[in-house]
């Protein structure tokens, strides 16, 4: 998600939860994303779509999205990603957590939520708090909206 503020673009990343995060700050951050249903395989959209609303609350509707295309991160993971302008009320909703072993080798189980911040920032902060990888789409969303304006 993206706004412009004061005229400045402004882009919307998350920071992950649980403990291995907590302390974690530049390239730890991500676009909000996920794995993809067997059924959403056709339409990566709709996962985006859906992850978007299961980590944050918020409802990913636009009339128009604009395609971004997909990086590679450095555990293998290809992410496709879309942008669509939006603001965001500050409130956090994640809906989806993820349950580890903590303390480590303890055998006891907790669950954290997947989501423990998120915020807007300028392109120039985002790239420094987000993936590394990810930060080439925050570049193309940036080309594509300079060449539309």
């Amino acid at each position: 998600m993206y706004r412009f503020k004061n005229k400045a673009l402004e882009v919307f990343i998350v920071h992950p939860g649980g403990p291995f995060w907590k302390n974690k700050d530049d390239g730890a951050w991500s676009i909000p994303k996920g794995e993809v249903n067997d059924d959403e395989k056709e339409d990566l959209l709709k996962t985006a779509k859906r992850e978007f609303n299961e980590e944050t609350g918020i409802e990913a509707s636009s009339e128009s999205f604009v395609p971004l295309g997909n990086v590679t991160l450095k555990s293998g993971k290809c992410v496709h990603a879309w942008a669509f302008k939006g603001d965001w009320s500050g409130v956090l909703m994640c809906q989806s957590f993820v349950e580890i072993e903590y303390p480590p080798r303890s055998g006891k189980f907790k669950k954290f939520p997947e989501v423990d911040k998120a915020s807007f920032f300028s392109p120039e902060i985002a790239k420094k708090k987000i993936n590394p990888a990810q930060s080439l789409l925050i570049d193309r969303l940036a080309l594509i909206l300079a060449k539309s304006s």
